[in-house]
């Protein structure tokens, strides 16, 4: 059981010096300090530590046009499957030879 103990303890120690040369722990030390010293505690905690650390995500209006961005280019992508459907059909039937499908398809944006 010794050994185990010994072993266990050699690698708490090879974590907590990874720790301090990868600069974290000082860096959870200011956040924690920063919080300590905050003379009205925030509701959240996390939300507090999360921007201590610089590991805030993207704000509401960039959120916002990113999910309207995406809707468009879900129907977007939906149009041109309905025409490259349409498109293969025609093919399929001789109405368009296959030279002639390259001029139908729009430019990319």
């Amino acid at each position: 059981m010794a050994s185990f103990k010994v072993g266990n303890d050699s690698r708490r120690e090879e974590f907590r010096k990874y720790l301090e040369n990868a600069g974290l722990v000082d860096a959870l030390t200011k956040v924690l300090v920063s919080l300590y010293e905050e003379p009205e505690k925030p509701e959240n905690p996390l939300d507090f530590f999360k921007k201590g650390i610089g590991a805030t995500g993207p704000d509401a209006a960039d959120m916002e046009s990113l999910k309207l961005e995406i809707e468009q280019l879900r129907e977007q992508v939906a149009m041109l499957q309905v025409e490259n459907s349409d498109l293969k059909s025609k093919v399929e039937k001789g109405e368009v030879g296959p030279s002639e499908t390259e001029a139908t398809v729009p430019a990319a944006e």
